[in-house]
């Protein structure tokens, strides 16, 4: 279920859901006019602040569980005995599942590295290189990690498998929808023709639009982030993109 449109589907369900009946949310996004995340929707949309309520993510594309090679998973929960429900419930031979109690975490790395990957496959669509990927991708690991903390996550977490795990299989690998999207972008197509010919939805489009308004919210600078969302809004073309990133101040790591 995409985040985008959970909230009028859950309030149209809400009288028929039982109160105590677990949900177990798959998105990866956040809802774009209030900034989200499923774990705020669900309960929100259902009326019940104490609907429980679990994340599954971590690097996997669904082809490859199908085809039952090895993955390895997180479920979070602020309900750690749910968590541990749900980790016995899943796990199996070819399917590791860990815990975590950082739903904050696991859910900001999970819509933001869309977001990144979009960033990875300009780059590559641009050919700009090994380095120029590297440290792209390093930069928007540092801007996750500076946000998710900003909102309550663990550092931790942004290292783990639905962090650095997650965002390493989105921006390199070419089943990746969002890689391929920024990509497409970075060889010179249009958004639109993009989008129109794809039959799967790439979440991280329209999450980019959720980064300007999160850097401001918390008062981050997401310089990697924040040029996806001008690219996506078509204010910015990959090319100016690059010039103004790699002009950027010299700057103390962090």
């Amino acid at each position: 279920m995409l985040s985008l449109f959970s909230s009028s589907f859950l309030g149209s369900i809400s009288t028929h859901v039982d109160p105590e009946l677990p949900f177990i949310s798959l998105s990866k996004g956040l809802e774009l006019n209030t900034l989200r995340t499923m774990s705020q929707i669900i309960p929100r949309a259902l009326e019940n602040p104490h609907q429980p309520f679990i994340v599954l993510s971590g690097p996997s594309f669904a082809v490859e569980l199908m085809d039952k090679l090895p993955t390895a998973m997180v479920v979070a929960s602020k309900d750690k005995k749910l968590a541990s429900a749900v980790q016995q419930l899943l796990a199996s031979s070819n399917l590791r599942i860990s815990t975590s109690s950082d739903v904050t975490g696991v859910e900001i790395a999970g819509a933001l590295k869309n977001v990144l990957a979009i960033a990875a496959g300009i780059v590559e669509g641009m050919h700009l290189g090994n380095n120029c990927m590297a440290a792209l991708v390093a930069q928007g690991c540092s801007e996750i990690r500076w946000l998710a903390t900003k909102m309550g996550a663990k550092p931790t977490t942004l290292a783990g498998l639905s962090g650095s795990g997650d965002i390493m299989l989105t921006c390199f690998v070419n089943l990746s929808r969002n890689r391929n999207v920024g990509l497409r972008l970075g060889s010179g197509e249009k958004l639109d023709e993009i989008l129109s010919s794809m039959n799967q939805v790439a979440e991280g489009v329209s999450t980019a639009g959720a980064v300007i308004a999160l850097a401001q919210k918390y008062n981050v600078k997401l310089p990697v982030l924040t040029a996806v969302a001008r690219i996506i809004d078509n204010e910015l073309t990959p090319k100016r993109a690059v010039m103004e990133l790699m002009n950027l101040p010299q700057v103390e790591e962090v």
